[in-house]
């Protein structure tokens, strides 16, 4: 028993290891591109590999390319943008989902249902990626963002044009709050599934409604769940990289001025420029760009961290 404990535990061990092993080896090899870039990484919008012809000079202590420069605000931007916009769109969307499949169906049609969400789930983010770039972005950027920009652009700034091709912020939210939805959905469909159905008799046996016993009862008592899977999904999100990467116009050292400009995220960004960051003799470009897995994996741990506090928070006042 004493070896058997043992054993598991050096077993359950290895995962916070492996994040701390991922951290030091991120830490040790952005070293040097922290020390040359400084807190200007974070609020320039300069990417700039620098002169691939010209000889290495040294800044600040670092060897680098002529007129070499990184900053990411506008991957900061794009990435928690867009996953905002993914956020807000899919939530409400997987909460309805989630009432449908768990009160609206019964019997076969919801189990079809249920397998349905999850197999949404499991389809590869490559294969969203491309049907974003086939179906949606033509669709987005003939028919639909024309009209938001004519009927919402006078009442709503950021809708103003032009509406663009298709690719951009916007579409890349949709694009994640496909992919995310899922999540949400089967998560909150099986707590609400496993409700006692005391709970549900005690309501009707008042007067409500099927409806206001969701709203009133069944829902806020999943208050919880529905939090961390929201946040489970945001992590996603944030860390999604070859969908976006075909649908967002992958903009270089530019903020989005409406919710049709093209952007770039980070995740997607480190995919998109590692072959250009290798040619840098110097080895800083790549550097640069471990400095930016760096930031999106902080980005992720305090959105971790943020939805532990809130559920602790919840706890509390239930």
């Amino acid at each position: 028993m004493f070896r058997f404990r043992w054993g598991v535990g050096a077993l359950a061990a290895l995962l916070p290891l492996s994040l701390l092993a991922i951290v030091v080896f991120l830490l040790e090899y952005a070293w040097p591109a922290m020390r040359f870039n400084g807190l200007g990484f974070l609020i320039h919008n300069s990417w700039n590999l620098g002169s691939m012809y010209g000889n290495p000079v040294t800044v600040r202590g670092e060897e680098v390319l002529p007129h070499a420069d990184y900053g990411v605000l506008f991957l900061i931007a794009g990435t928690l943008l867009s996953s905002l916009i993914a956020i807000v769109l899919a939530v409400p969307l997987g909460v309805l989902s989630a009432v449908f499949l768990s009160e609206g169906l019964r019997g076969p049609a919801r189990t079809v249902g249920s397998f349905l969400v999850e197999l949404l789930a499991a389809v590869p983010s490559v294969v969203y990626g491309l049907w974003g770039y086939v179906v949606l972005i033509p669709f987005l950027g003939k028919h639909v963002y024309p009209w938001m920009e004519h009927t919402l652009g006078g009442v709503i700034p950021m809708f103003r044009g032009p509406a663009g091709s298709g690719y951009g912020l916007l579409t890349s939210g949709i694009v994640l709050c496909f992919m995310i939805v899922p999540l949400i959905t089967a998560t909150l469909r099986d707590a609400l599934v496993a409700t006692p159905p005391a709970l549900r008799e005690s309501g009707v046996s008042l007067g409500a409604t099927r409806m206001e016993v969701m709203r009133r009862i069944l829902l806020p008592g999943e208050r919880r769940v529905l939090i961390g899977a929201t946040i489970l999904a945001l992590g996603r999100a944030l860390g999604e990289t070859m969908a976006v990467l075909m649908v967002s116009g992958n903009a270089l050292n530019v903020l989005p001025k409406n919710i049709y400009d093209p952007i770039s995220t980070m995740a997607a960004f480190i995919a998109s420029q590692l072959d250009s960051a290798l040619q840098d003799p110097t080895g800083m470009a790549v550097r640069a760009l471990a400095e930016v897995a760096l930031l999106l994996m902080l980005i992720s741990v305090v959105v971790n961290a943020t939805a532990r506090g809130l559920l602790w928070l919840s706890g509390r006042r239930a």
